[in-house]
């Protein structure tokens, strides 16, 4: 593995990102064929994606809604008129030997993206996000003398989100792609599965002296299948560039490609510009128009995204940023948990405070998320409702039980009975801790009695001793105990 290098502080590193993200709707872009990842090579596919001569393609409406949901959470602007283009180059994976994309008109433009790394916060500005179908895919590795073709992919729905050059390190570019994924995620317009190539990036990369406000000569870096990748080619890229200038050699604007194994990138074409792909509008494809109330009703189906709820959990619920930042990594873990905040309010309405926001953060944080890893399983496979959890939280809060007892032995049993009642349960089990002084004196007494030499070193000053007597105390009593009672008469009689 290559040793991670820094940045002369002289020089400035200066990325874009293009990041293409496979739409989850039914069907391709401009005909019927299936998306769907894994098919026998060549079965999704038909006349149409294959461009036999006098086939015609159709617009797919949920794409369009899609790209317009992630416009909408990247805070761009909508283009209301609309075409598609032919992007001519040609390459074997594309059957029509065009691609049908948006060249003038992108159906987004403008917004941001805010991350967050070690060195602050920044806004990330995009250029544009548009709407185009993907390529097939070419196979080099089947047949030692042939290059093989699977067109199931190709006329796949992508977006391609692309950002100004405002990106200045690598780690800034791992926080942005992680942000990208989370938002397509909590959309539900894209899975994120890099691995399956449903989220690529392209990383233009160029470097330049610190203060030189001329952008340098960039390369771009294709088809980075993960969000370490995307963070490793450009931190070998930007060292590979300033080596080149440093010694007093040309950089060539070109397209490159990642070697993951060897952790370097190399050569692929001299890098195309605009003009090389001759667009212009699609002769078979009309403008498509939107009007206002097509967009309001996409805007307004937009779910609460991770920014607005990191807020609402720190300002509202006084959670730790760090608690609210996990809790809001997965859009399903967030909806888990303000369900959870909803049963407890419906549970105490009048009891409900910050601490027991913090006990549901606590609760997920800890016992929820130990059983997902353990299982390596998602929120959506917890057989427990948030209802099962606020009960515990409410028997925990109550004295009833104590927290060690209700994360483990309670939680533990509710797992394999998912639709019993927490405080029945805790009552069948002998759970229930008990507070009364009338039942506990004796017991403590027992205990003092049982440990007369060690009462009297604890007279003596080896408080520490009195972790014994509380231990001795809830093994006589099975656990049953109130540790907080317990403690309150130990201390009375021990120091009398």
């Amino acid at each position: 593995m290559r040793p991670q290098m820094s940045v002369p502080e002289t020089y400035e590193v200066v990325v874009g990102l293009e990041v293409h993200a496979q739409l989850q709707t039914f069907s391709k872009l401009f005909c019927g064929d299936s998306i769907a990842f894994g098919a026998e090579p060549n079965t999704h596919v038909s006349p149409i994606t294959l461009a036999h001569p006098g086939t015609l393609p159709k617009m797919n409406r949920k794409a369009i809604e899609y790209a317009i949901r992630m416009g909408i959470a990247c805070h761009c602007g909508i283009e209301k008129q609309n075409y598609f283009a032919r992007k001519n180059y040609f390459y074997p994976d594309l059957p029509k030997g065009y691609q049908i994309s948006q060249h003038t008109t992108p159906i987004c433009k403008g917004g941001s993206v805010r991350i967050k790394t070690a060195a602050g916060e920044r806004h990330i500005r995009l250029n544009r996000i548009h709407l185009e179908e993907d390529a097939g895919k070419s196979l080099h590795d089947l047949d030692p003398e042939n290059t093989s073709i699977d067109y199931n992919r190709a006329g796949t729905p992508l977006i391609e989100i692309v950002t100004e050059p405002d990106i200045r390190s690598a780690d800034e570019a791992f926080a942005y792609v992680g942000e990208i994924r989370k938002l397509v995620r909590y959309l539900e317009i894209c899975d994120g599965n890099m691995e399956e190539g449903s989220l690529r990036c392209d990383a233009n990369i160029s470097v330049r002296k610190k203060g030189d406000p001329v952008l340098g000569t960039r390369v771009e870096v294709k088809n980075l299948n993960s969000i370490r990748n995307v963070k490793r080619a450009i931190e070998f890229e930007a060292q590979r560039l300033i080596g080149l200038l440093e010694s007093g050699e040309t950089i060539v604007q070109q397209t490159r490609s990642f070697d993951a194994d060897k952790g370097t990138t190399f050569p692929i074409r001299d890098k195309e510009d605009a003009d090389d792909y001759r667009y212009f509008a699609d002769p078979d494809l009309t403008p498509f128009n939107l009007d206002e109330s097509f967009i309001e009703n996409i805007r307004s189906a937009v779910p609460a995204l991770p920014e607005e709820r990191i807020q609402v959990y720190i300002t509202e619920y006084e959670l730790p940023e760090y608690d609210a930042q996990v809790l809001t990594e997965e859009r399903e873990l967030a909806d888990y948990f303000e369900l959870l905040v909803k049963s407890l309010i419906d549970l105490a309405p009048k009891d409900i405070s910050k601490g027991n926001y913090k006990a549901a953060a606590n609760w997920l944080l800890g016992p929820v998320k130990s059983w997902m890893n353990e299982k390596d399983a998602v929120i959506a496979d917890f057989p427990l409702e948030p209802k099962a959890i606020a009960s515990l939280i409410q028997l925990v809060d109550s004295g009833k039980v104590s927290f060690s007892v209700a994360s483990t032995r309670l939680f533990n049993w509710l797992l394999e009975h998912p639709t019993a009642d927490a405080e029945r349960a805790a009552q069948d089990q002998q759970l229930i801790q008990q507070s009364d002084t009338s039942v506990l004196e004796p017991v403590i007494d027992k205990v003092l009695i049982k440990y007369a030499d060690k009462v009297k070193e604890y007279k003596k000053g080896k408080k520490g001793l009195l972790s014994l007597f509380v231990g001795e105390v809830m093994k006589q009593s099975r656990g049953q105990a109130d540790p907080k009672m317990t403690n309150e008469i130990l201390l009375k009689k021990l120091n009398n």
